[in-house]
């Protein structure tokens, strides 16, 4: 025999529904159960998988090819259990005949998954999809569709979003404020999106924390003062934000005056934040009598970013006549925004400076237990 027609039933539409276990082999035999599966299911697509691989057989048998079709059925748990058994059908199949190769017959791409199986096995020359004319690309694109949504990391990027605007929208339709729905889904919708880019950073922060805490280091007790820190920082600057939205509207600051307010209420609490975190580290590591050299740096340039950024916006707000202030004029503003850029620059130096010290002080420790070792 040169070639084997295959046609795959992968839920075992046959076994659930006609009483016919697989694998059938010949041309009678499949003849037989797609009657018996379209007497009972006539909708079901597997009956004109099998009649397609029936006149594929017959076209090859017309042209003088020695042929055969074979239809191997599946489980109805569509996956691996499926997919073994099928598997192990073709397997008992190419040990009763010495096919050179193959045609598969599907019904849509669900079946076709099973292709790198066959192929492992078994030279594919062709693959025929059946479609019925009424309804083209309609269980492919169900398929699609399905398999995207059990797929757990599409659901969850898809559904919990939705879930959470459903959620809160209901929420306040209960309370008769509908108008809030609008900034709490934009506000969960925000946070799902900032947990989802800083996925990692937040798994690593949230187990150093853990770590922290059943070890009873006082990182644990900065961390988390770290994180109420940033916490209340961020609703301080979206309380000054929307004051100042609900009073005029973006129309009238614009969106890069009210970041400018945002930044300027909120960098003092977020390098405190950044510093709290930081000590946590650096008494630890002197408690354990490891080097604190990588932690004083980030100190001192947490410190200097934040004047940068506070002497940016404190310049920003005193030029702009909307969001300024009457005890603020232009020229105090280039004066504080230099300042900060000098009183920057030193403190970095300063930390460099001290964070080189600490390192000689740690070689030449660790040169001297090494003489008196000896």
């Amino acid at each position: 025999m040169q070639t084997l027609i295959l046609c795959i039933d992968r839920d075992n539409d046959l076994g659930e529904k006609a009483n016919i276990r697989g694998p059938l082999i010949g041309r009678e035999a499949n003849i037989e159960a797609a009657v018996r599966l379209g007497t009972a299911d006539p909708e079901d697509s597997d009956t004109n998988t099998i009649f397609g691989g029936i006149q594929v057989l017959d076209e090859l048998t017309a042209k003088g090819v020695k042929a055969e079709i074979v239809t191997l059925a599946g489980d109805k748990n569509i996956g691996i259990i499926s997919d073994q058994k099928i598997a192990n059908q073709l397997d008992i199949i190419l040990k009763k005949f010495s096919a050179e190769s193959a045609i598969f017959i599907s019904d849509g791409a669900e079946d076709e998954t099973l292709l790198p199986i066959v192929q492992s096995r078994i030279k594919i020359d062709s693959v025929k999809r059946i479609v019925v004319m009424q309804s083209a690309n309609l269980e492919s694109t169900y398929y699609i569709i399905k398999h995207a949504f059990n797929d757990p990391k599409i659901s969850q990027t898809f559904f919990v979003p939705l879930g959470l605007a459903s959620l809160i929208y209901a929420f306040f339709l209960l309370i008769r404020y509908p108008e809030g729905a609008i900034i709490g889904i934009l506000a969960a919708v925000g946070l799902y999106m900032l947990y989802r880019g800083f996925g990692d950073s937040v798994s690593v922060f949230w187990e150093r924390l853990k770590d922290s805490f059943y070890s009873g280091r006082i990182t644990f007790v900065t961390y988390a003062t770290a994180g109420i820190i940033f916490l209340l920082a961020t609703i301080l600057g979206l309380v000054n934000v929307w004051k100042l939205y609900t009073s005029e509207g973006i129309w009238y600051y614009g969106i890069v005056p009210l970041a400018t307010v945002f930044i300027n209420t909120t960098i003092w609490l977020y390098t405190g934040a950044i510093l709290f975190a930081d000590l946590g580290k650096i008494i630890d590591c002197k408690k354990s009598g490891k080097s604190i050299f990588k932690y004083v740096i980030p100190a001192f340039f947490a410190i200097s970013m934040g004047l940068l950024f506070w002497g940016a916006s404190t310049y920003l707000i005193s030029i702009n006549p909307v969001i300024g202030s009457d005890s603020l004029d232009s020229q105090e503003g280039v004066q504080y925004f230099v300042y900060s850029i000098v009183a920057a620059i030193i403190i970095a130096l300063l930390g460099i400076k001290i964070s080189t010290n600490i390192k000689v002080e740690e070689k030449k420790g660790l040169v001297g237990s090494a003489d008196a070792d000896s």
